[in-house]
Parts: C-alpha cells; sequence; structure tokens
C-alpha cells in the first residue's frame, strides 16, 4: 500500500504542478513574465504556458483607463494666496513591461507628479486668473504629466482640478464682493425700469398732446370750411336774389317797353330795382354802364316836378 500511496501523491503533484503552469489572461489584463529572475515576456489574453520552477508571473497589469484621486495639496498663488487644490487623473497602462519595470511605486510617482506640476503651474497665476482657468489649468497639467509618464508606460488621458479651496478670510471677501456686485446689478436694473418708465409716461403725454392738438387742428378746419361753406352758401344766395330782381326788372322794363314808356321812366325803374337789391344783406353792388347816368335822370325828374 505504502509505494501505491507514494505513486499517488507524486502523480497528485505533478497534476498540480502541471496546472500552476496553465494561465489564462482575461480581457483588459496583461502578465508580465520573468525567467530566472530576468523579463522573459509579455502575456496578452488567452491561456498560456510557462515552464515550472522557471518561469513565473512577475506583475498582472490591468489595461483599462483608471481614476485616482489626489488629496488636496497646497499651493501658493503668484499674490501669495495660499490655496488648497486636489485633482483627479484619469490614467491608463499602455506598455506593461515599463510599467512592471519603469517605477517602484507607480501611483505615488504620478501623486507627487501632479503635486509638483499644480505648483508650479499655479505659482505663474495670480488668484483671480486661477479661479476662471481650471481649463487652461488642466490641459497644462495633463500635457505634462503625459510626457513625464511615458517612460512608465503610463498615458495619462485627462486631469481635473476637483475643488479649489481658498483660505477662509479670501472666501469671506468673495462671498461681500458677489454680495455687491449683485446689489449693484439689482440698483442697475432698479434704475433702468424707474427710467424707461419715465420715459413711457413722457412719451404717453407726448402723444396726447399731439393727439389733442390734431383733433384741435381738425376741428378749426371743419369749422373754417363750415364757415367757408355758409359764406358760399349765403353769397349765392345773395346772387341768386339780384339775378331774380334783375330778371323781374328786366320784364318789368320789356312791358314798359311794349306799352310805350320812355327811356327815363325805364331808368327810373332799374334805379328802384337796385335800390330794392341794395336793402339786402350784400355788401357790394355792380351798376352797369349803362345806367350810370341815373343822376342827370333824377336831376331832371326833379325839374320836372318843380315847373
Amino acid at each position: 500500500m505504502g509505494p501505491i500511496i507514494g505513486v499517488v501523491i507524486l502523480i497528485v503533484f505533478i497534476l498540480l504542478i502541471l496546472a500552476s503552469c496553465i494561465k489564462i489572461v482575461p480581457q483588459a489584463h496583461a502578465m508580465v513574465i520573468e525567467r530566472l529572475g530576468g523579463y522573459q515576456g509579455t502575456w496578452g489574453v488567452g491561456i498560456h504556458f510557462k515552464m515550472p520552477f522557471i518561469d513565473r508571473v512577475a506583475r498582472r497589469v490591468l489595461l483599462k483607463e483608471q481614476v485616482v484621486d489626489f488629496a488636496p495639496q497646497p499651493v501658493i498663488t503668484k499674490d501669495n494666496v495660499t490655496m488648497r487644490i486636489d485633482t483627479v487623473v484619469f490614467f491608463q497602462i499602455t506598455d506593461p513591461k515599463l510599467f512592471a519595470y519603469g517605477v517602484e511605486n507607480p501611483i505615488m510617482a504620478i501623486e507627487n507628479l501632479t503635486a509638483t506640476t499644480l505648483r508650479n503651474i499655479i505659482g505663474d497665476m495670480e488668484l483671480d486668473e486661477t479661479l476662471t482657468s481650471r481649463e487652461t489649468i488642466n490641459t497644462k497639467m495633463r500635457a505634462s504629466l503625459d510626457v513625464a509618464t511615458d517612460p512608465w508606460g503610463i498615458k495619462v488621458n485627462r486631469v481635473e482640478l476637483k475643488n479649489i479651496i481658498p483660505p477662509a478670510a479670501i472666501q469671506d471677501a468673495m462671498e461681500k464682493q458677489m454680495k455687491a456686485e449683485r446689489e449693484r446689478r439689482e440698483a442697475i436694473l432698479k434704475a433702468e425700469g424707474e427710467k424707461k418708465s419715465t420715459i413711457l409716461v413722457a412719451e404717453g403725454k407726448k402723444a396726447s398732446a399731439i393727439l389733442d392738438a390734431e383733433a384741435e387742428k381738425q376741428a378749426a378746419i371743419l369749422r373754417a370750411e363750415a364757415q367757408k361753406e355758409a359764406t358760399i352758401r349765403e353769397a349765392e344766395g345773395q346772387a341768386e336774389a339780384i339775378h331774380k330782381i334783375q330778371q323781374a326788372n328786366a320784364d318789368g322794363l320789356r312791358y314798359l317797353k311794349e306799352a310805350g314808356a320812355d327811356q327815363a321812366v325805364l331808368q327810373l325803374k332799374s334805379l328802384e330795382a337796385f335800390a330794392k337789391a341794395a336793402d339786402g344783406k350784400a355788401t357790394k353792388i355792380i351798376i352797369p354802364s349803362e345806367i350810370q347816368g341815373i343822376a342827370g335822370l333824377a336831376k331832371s325828374v326833379v325839374e320836372i316836378a318843380q315847373k
């Protein structure tokens, strides 16, 4: 029984050794293999076999993009303001060999490099510029870190400033400044509203005055036109009356002529007709030329009457 148990144990031991020599590398991973202490190669995704007791897996490497959130770092701006800034770095391992042999502790190295790079960039900027130039700072840090970590087989894809924490006194001053700015904007908006209201009221009064003047003008025009129309109507009526009198006088003279009346009687009848016309509202009377000798005719009548 002893030899059989020994054989079984040997077989199990061999199987365990063979099983340990079979390695399966999952997706987005890599394995750095060493043979007798030296670099042998890098295994990618799939199944692999290694030599027992000679080869070993020196390092398992994750090829996915990784995120590291570093603690806030104290930095000093160009105008001597001390603040604390914490950063977030997004990186990815591109060369497992360089990552395994390039630096002892890559994450610590990235953290220290991030802190020094951040201090250099912020040291050339003033406080206000620092608070408003996050994108510029992120771009400069990413470019600097990417170059520095390239020998370590690491690619820095993105760097973000998570928080910028100025001193308490600076925060209080900034809050007072923002409050004053909001009050100033409120005062400006209120003044602009009052200005627009005053302008609208003035424009309303102006428009009302213009409308009143237009109405008065139209009323005056209408009154003048009405008076003109009345004057024209009155003159036409007087002209028509004179015409009728003249027509009647002409008819009477014609009858007198037919009855054999002399020229003196005819002129007197014409004078009587114009005297009747003068009794109206007409202010002007046009005397025909044929009765211009009316004065002489009247004198002759007086002389005859005296005889």
